[in-house]
Formats: structure tokens, C-alpha cells, sequence
């Protein structure tokens, strides 16, 4: 049975339930037998984190830094094995998406988290001579529990990704679940983190710690636990509302990743001048990574008339040539039928696809729906349901105004994208819709399909609920991400040599004229 890495040491532990990872292409299960870990290994990983948090008090950032990039150099030097095993593990193709894209984005994170960490410059730290106050944000001072999604098993993994980054970055020990579709991926990674950190003197040993599975409930009771400080969690909208709501009952700051239908607005102008452009990036958007991408264009809206439905039927006829990809696992077929189902049911109408395709790799029809603008508008709810696939639902519109009210009606999502003329054709509408999607969405983008994350300090892949638990924080972009695992901390006419280092013998930088201190 593989161990789970606790307090600094790969550890073999008794278990009641075991599991095994599968290749989604064929469907037959992997030899790795793997521990779901029960509460007292949970409790013990927790307490060993909680000490973690202690020794870190003080640790210069410099030390985190090294720890980043010395993880980031083993990760590269078995990245050909890692991303080998991720293809097994996930059906997604070894180059270039793993072993090229996603590899090089996860080792550019880990290195841009090292270097935020080293600047200090994300902690915002702030003066105000006149009133003798200093603040700065601060490691929380216990546990960031991570929890990785199925679709990136590299850059999002709960030990090596984006959220692993930050948190450490911040000063925050990790403890990593391992998502069940690819436990080998993450004993590879967690490896190369045991390995960078035995090289990190004057770092505790529990600064990074994994296992791979727990019963649901289990998870929800760790995240109860005191020791635990934040939790991170990118998934499902089920999921991470159980999730919200155990960290709610604890207190504890929940940063949660979970549904977004990403829709793409396509404007009169754009649909006459830039149909075959449209159809083109939509087919590639939509197709990649089996369309299992949390920024898929699931809902695309368009003018009524002879060109929109031109443009309707080309991508109808581009799906249908084309093979559907690999799903990440079982669930992933009766994910798709469910909400294909729940489409129909509220008035859409079939295209293209739809089905289940048989054999023994898990795979679903590229499917196209297709729905009117007033049908949307009263069922707006159900019609905003994200099948997670290559799956997406058009809107036809008979007027400018039923495109404006589409908008009003749409949830929160990652991002919003809108195709226009490239003259002032489209531009009375786009002021009108524009707007609207700024308040939905985390991102707005203009006559680009939303799939692609940079890695950039500019970027923010977060939004309003349900796309996320709270708009105002990013899951990418470091150094804002660091934030969310850290606490705003004030000192009030503290002494100089009492100040954390970080707040020693800085300028003015917040000094208001006006200021009155008052006593509350």
C-alpha cells in the first residue's frame, strides 16, 4: 500500500478502505493501492501542522523562497515521469498539454510564489508615522488544508499548485488531499516536495503533508478542527457548498472554486463580419481538454436570423466530425447525461450529441443545445446548469433588449467574453452588455473564447457566487493569491524593536492629515 507523507515522513498506515486509480482511456484499474486515511490520521497530520505554524513564527521569507524553488528544480527534474503518470492517470495527452503546458505553468507558479514571498511586497506592509500605526498581512498561524480538482493534475494539484504555492509562500504549512483520479500523480510530486525540503534546514518537517483520500465526512470534520486555518478547494458546486458550510460552522475562511458557465456574447456586427473566426474558436475553446476546463464556453448568445444560425450549424457539423476526447473518470459521462437531461427538461433542444459513448474508455458526445431567448429567460436558473464536458447551449436573442436581459439574468462566473465589430457597429450594444457582465464575472475578455489562464500578476481567476465562494480573491495571479492565506494585522504604537521584521524601518506610507483617533 502506498504511504501518505505525514510530519515530514513517507509513513505506511493501517486502513479499513483502500482504492485505485484508473485509466480513464481504457477503464482498467491501475496496480497503486491507496489509503482512505480515517480521522486519527487526520487529527495527527493536523496537530503535526499546527506545530508546523509555530515554528514558522519568525522564519525569514527567504527560507520559504528557497524551499519554492529548490521544489520547483525536483519537480523539473522528474518531469518527464510525473507527467507521464498524469496522462495515465487522467487520459490527458502526455505532450503537449502535460508534459509542456501544464508543467511548465506549475513550475512558473511555485517560482513566481518564491519570489512574491522573497519581495514581501505582497504582505502590503503599511505606516502611518504620524499615528504611530504599522500594518501588514501575516501567516495565519495554524493549517491550510488544500483540496486539488480532477482536471489539472499538475498546476491545481493540492501539493504542488497554484493554492499549495500561495499558501507556503504566505507562511502557512499545507496539508495536500490527493484527488482520487490521480494519486500517483501527487506521491511523485509530494516526493520531490520531501526531497526540497530535506535540503531547507531551519524549515519544519510538517510544512508539507499528503494523503490521498478520505470518507466525505471525514474531510468536513478535519476542516472543523482547530489546527486547520483556511481551507482551499476547487471543484464541484456540491462539493464546495458542503465545503462552505463546514468551514462557516468553524469560522474558518473557505476560498472555493466551483461553477462557472462562462458565457460568450456574440453581437450583430461580429456575427456578420466574423462568423468563420467565431465558429473556429469556439470548436477549439469548447473541444479542449474534452471541454473539462472550469473557463468552457458552456453558453454562447447570439442575434436571431439566417447568419447565427448559419454559425449554429457549422459548429453542429464540427462536432460531430469530431472524435470526443477522454473524460477524467466514470463519473464523468453520468455527469454530462445528468445535465444534458436537465437542459432538455427546462427547454433546450438537442443539436448535436447527447450520448454516452459506448466502449471502455470514459467518453460523452460533443453536444450543442440550442434555446430561445424568452424560453432561457423562464427557466433561467435550470439553463444555467454547467455540464462539465465538451457541452454547451446557444441563446438565440430576437432583439438587442432580449440579449440585455440575458445578461441581467446570468450567475456569477469566472469570465464573460463578448465578439463585436471592429468598427463602432456593435458598440451602443456592447455599452449595454458590457456592464452587466463586469458585475457577473471575475474576468471580461473582447473577442477571445475564455479558455487560457496566464500566469501574470494582472490576472484574476476568481468571480461572484456560485463561480466562486467570494468575488473579491484570486486562485491565480500571485501575488494577490497569497492573500487569502494570511490575516491583516495592526500595530498600534508597538516599539520599534518589537515590530515583526517586516514592519522595521519602513517610510511613511499612509499618513492622513485629517486622522482623529477615537476610542470605540
Amino acid at each position: 500500500m502506498e504511504p501518505i507523507l505525514t510530519a515530514g515522513r513517507f509513513l505506511a498506515v493501517p486502513a479499513k478502505n483502500t482504492f485505485t486509480a484508473v485509466d480513464p482511456s481504457t477503464g482498467e484499474r491501475l496496480p497503486e493501492i491507496y489509503p482512505v486515511s480515517n480521522r486519527e490520521q487526520l487529527a495527527r497530520m493536523a496537530e503535526a501542522g499546527k506545530r508546523a505554524a509555530a515554528a514558522l513564527r519568525g522564519v525569514p521569507a527567504e527560507r520559504l523562497a528557497d524551499f519554492l524553488e529548490r521544489y520547483a528544480a525536483a519537480i523539473e527534474a522528474d518531469a518527464d515521469a510525473i507527467a507521464q503518470r498524469a496522462s495515465l492517470e487522467t487520459g490527458l495527452p502526455y505532450k503537449p498539454r502535460l508534459r509542456e503546458v501544464e508543467m511548465g505553468r506549475t513550475l512558473l507558479q511555485l517560482r513566481q510564489a518564491a519570489a512574491a514571498a522573497r519581495e514581501k511586497q505582497w504582505a502590503l506592509p503599511t505606516v502611518d508615522a504620524e499615528n504611530d500605526l504599522r500594518s501588514g498581512y501575516f501567516p495565519l498561524g495554524g493549517v491550510v488544508f488544500v483540496l486539488g480538482p480532477s482536471n489539472f493534475p499538475l498546476a491545481f494539484n493540492g501539493v504542488a499548485g497554484g493554492d499549495f504555492a500561495a499558501a507556503i509562500a504566505a507562511g502557512n504549512p499545507v496539508i495536500a488531499k490527493a484527488h482520487p483520479g490521480y494519486p500517483g500523480t501527487t506521491r511523485l510530486l509530494a516526493a520531490c516536495a520531501e526531497r526540497a525540503l530535506a535540503q531547507c534546514p531551519g524549515l519544519p518537517a510538517a510544512l508539507v503533508q499528503m494523503f490521498y483520500h478520505c470518507e466525505p465526512d471525514d474531510g468536513l470534520w478535519l476542516i472543523g478542527q482547530r489546527e486547520i486555518a483556511a481551507v482551499a478547494f476547487t471543484g464541484s458546486k456540491a462539493g464546495g457548498l458542503r465545503i462552505k458550510e463546514a468551514a462557516d460552522r468553524a469560522g474558518k475562511p473557505a476560498y472555493l472554486e466551483m461553477s462557472s458557465v462562462n458565457p460568450v456574447f456574440v453581437l450583430p456586427g461580429a456575427v456578420a463580419g466574423k462568423a468563420t473566426r467565431i465558429v473556429d474558436d469556439f470548436v477549439a475553446s469548447s473541444l479542449l481538454g474534452a471541454g473539462q476546463m472550469c473557463t468552457n464556453p458552456g453558453l454562447v448568445v447570439l442575434p436571431s436570423g439566417v447568419a447565427s444560425e448559419a454559425i449554429v450549424a457549422q459548429v453542429a457539423a464540427r462536432l460531430r466530425s469530431t472524435p470526443p476526447g477522454v473524460l477524467l473518470g466514470e463519473g464523468g459521462p453520468r455527469q454530462l447525461e445528468s445535465a444534458v437531461q436537465t437542459l432538455c427538461g427546462a427547454g433546450a433542444q438537442l443539436v448535436a450529441g447527447g450520448q454516452r459513448v459506448a466502449g471502455p474508455a470514459y467518453r460523452f458526445d460533443n453536444t450543442l443545445l440550442r434555446v430561445g431567448a424568452k424560453q432561457f429567460l423562464a427557466q433561467a436558473e435550470a439553463l444555467q446548469t454547467e455540464a462539465f464536458g465538451a457541452t454547451s447551449l446557444f441563446i438565440l436573442c430576437d432583439n438587442d433588449d432580449e440579449m440585455v436581459a440575458v445578461a441581467e439574468a446570468l450567475h456569477g462566473n469566472l469570465t464573460g467574453c463578448v465578439y463585436s465589430a471592429e468598427g463602432e457597429q456593435d458598440e451602443p450594444l456592447y455599452g449595454r452588455i458590457a456592464p452587466i457582465l463586469c458585475e457577473k464575472v471575475g474576468r471580461l475578455l473582447n473577442d477571445k473564447m475564455p479558455t487560457g489562464v496566464t500566469v501574470s500578476p494582472a490576472m484574476n481567476h476568481g468571480g461572484p457566487y456560485p463561480a466562486t465562494g467570494h468575488p473579491g480573491f484570486t486562485a491565480v495571479g500571485m501575488p494577490a493569491s497569497l492573500r487569502r492565506f494570511a490575516k491583516l494585522t495592526c500595530f498600534d504604537r508597538v516599539r520599534s524593536g518589537r515590530l515583526p521584521e517586516l514592519l522595521r524601518g519602513l517610510p511613511d506610507t499612509k499618513s492622513t492629515p485629517n486622522t482623529t483617533r477615537e476610542r470605540v
